[in-house]
């Protein structure tokens, strides 16, 4: 064989190249919670477009957010977010919410600050992790089938898909309450 192949041969091996998201070994559930909120602090690195576009296509097609979710496991090996974009948009838009409820109610600025508290620690976070806690225990102890036992389902994508289901709540309950609740004080209807 000529010299010039025998280099190319040597020097195409894929023996450079990061061994694929199948074979890396799992990060422990502390080391992804310490990422996710260390995250959380840093506005410029959240990709806030992608966010949007994972709520917007929530009530278009939810079908394309669970196959980001499945391609997020075939690539980064975890179903959940690591990006906390999405929880800081939906935290901003329970305070475009609250923010219209006290104007329509006629709170000061104390009860407005005690219903954005309430609003964001309790219906959302701590319910959340309530329902997500019971759930993922459910779905790790009854739902996996005997041949899977070595895998669970992770915590932090309970809490994803209570999120998910959080949006289009938020929308239907708050929103179109908010104008029908405003129709109402107006038009007397």
């Amino acid at each position: 064989m000529p010299s010039s192949v025998n280099s190319f041969r040597s020097t195409s091996s894929l023996t450079y190249l990061p061994s694929p998201a199948t074979q890396r070994t799992c990060m422990s559930a502390a080391v992804k919670r310490y990422r996710y909120l260390r995250k959380l602090t840093n506005f410029k690195q959240m990709d806030f477009e992608f966010a949007l576009w994972q709520m917007t296509f929530l009530f278009i097609n939810p079908q394309k957010v669970y196959r980001n979710f499945q391609h997020r496991k075939e690539t980064k090996l975890q179903f959940a977010r690591d990006d906390p974009a999405f929880l800081v948009l939906l935290s901003g838009l329970l305070c475009v919410s609250s923010v219209a409820f006290t104007y329509v109610l006629r709170l000061g600025f104390i009860e407005f600050l005690k219903f954005l508290l309430y609003i964001v620690t309790v219906d959302c976070l701590l319910s959340g992790v309530i329902i997500s806690t019971v759930l993922w225990l459910v779905a790790n102890r009854y739902l996996i089938k005997s041949n899977y036992k070595g895998q669970d389902v992770e915590w932090a994508y309970a809490f994803d898909i209570h999120l998910n289901a959080f949006v289009p709540t938020l929308y239907f309950s708050d929103m179109i309450g908010f104008y029908l609740y405003l129709l109402e004080t107006l038009y007397g209807l």
